[in-house]
């Protein structure tokens, strides 16, 4: 199992958009969403960054998902491109390898000084 966090706020070309145009372009992203449901990824939810969030990053909207496996991920990343979603959105994402929290705050306790990654 995959979790994957999507940041963005809107562009221009975005702003650039009638109503009429933004609405036909989410229902598209909609009608994918309901697709990939089946596929067995999970939309977890979507939500506004709350402004009083500390340490808060620089994106208003985000997203997070559950994908089965690696394959899921890179074919829900191939459809966002096919999407044109980044001509709307500036984006940054997260994904990793779900694991147990245990094994989460083992990595990090046991991280050596010339370790990068989390994984090392």
């Amino acid at each position: 199992m995959y979790l994957y966090v999507e940041q963005w706020n809107v562009t221009k070309d975005w702003m650039d958009l009638s109503k009429e145009d933004r609405r036909a372009y989410m229902n598209k992203v909609k009608d994918a969403i309901d697709k990939m449901s089946g596929a067995g990824v999970e939309n977890v939810g979507w939500a506004m960054n709350d402004e009083h969030t500390p340490y808060r990053s620089d994106y208003r909207y985000f997203a997070i998902w559950k994908l089965p496996n690696l394959e899921a991920v890179e074919q829900f990343e191939d459809g966002i491109e096919e999407a044109h979603w980044h001509k709307y959105f500036s984006q940054v994402n997260t994904r990793g390898k779900l694991i147990p929290l245990n094994e989460a705050m083992d990595f990090l306790v046991n991280l050596e000084k010339h370790s990068t990654s989390i994984l090392d």
